[in-house]
């Protein structure tokens, strides 16, 4: 047996172990506890993050060129388009956070759906690595 097979192989059994994992502790319900910073420190965090982040800075080198003008001043086109990307990507991530909110609001009063989808992740996850196992590989 090869090494990749192997690796398949484990990751397989992780993944069902995992699913079990998830099945049996469904029921646990308890509240999560939630630590909270305040905004100032949430935005500089996030944007430290950003900055030393290399996919971050991979993104910006590789796609932002083919639409910067060389014959311009190619710095500020390359700071408008970034500052067009992190308008952009910000709704994005305020629009998934105002439903993830919605979400939980409506969640937090429903524990036994909560159970079911734990329960229905746990046998997805088993479903999942079942098919890796099962799955092969072209030689």
């Amino acid at each position: 047996m090869t090494v990749a097979v192997e690796n398949m192989r484990r990751k397989a059994f992780y993944l069902i172990w995992l699913g079990v994992k998830t099945w049996r502790d469904a029921r646990v319900v308890g509240p999560a506890e939630v630590t909270t910073t305040g905004s100032r420190q949430a935005f500089r965090d996030g944007i430290i993050v950003e900055a030393l982040n290399p996919k971050t800075a991979a993104f910006f080198l590789a796609f932002l060129p083919q639409f910067v003008d060389p014959s311009g001043d190619v710095a500020a086109q390359f700071v408008v388009l970034g500052l067009i990307s992190v308008a952009l990507n910000t709704s994005v991530d305020l629009a998934v956070t105002w439903w993830a909110a919605k979400a939980r609001q409506g969640l937090v009063t429903r524990p036994s759906l909560v159970t079911r989808m734990r329960k229905a992740s746990g046998v997805v996850m088993c479903g999942l690595g079942g098919a890796l196992l099962l799955a092969r590989r072209a030689s």
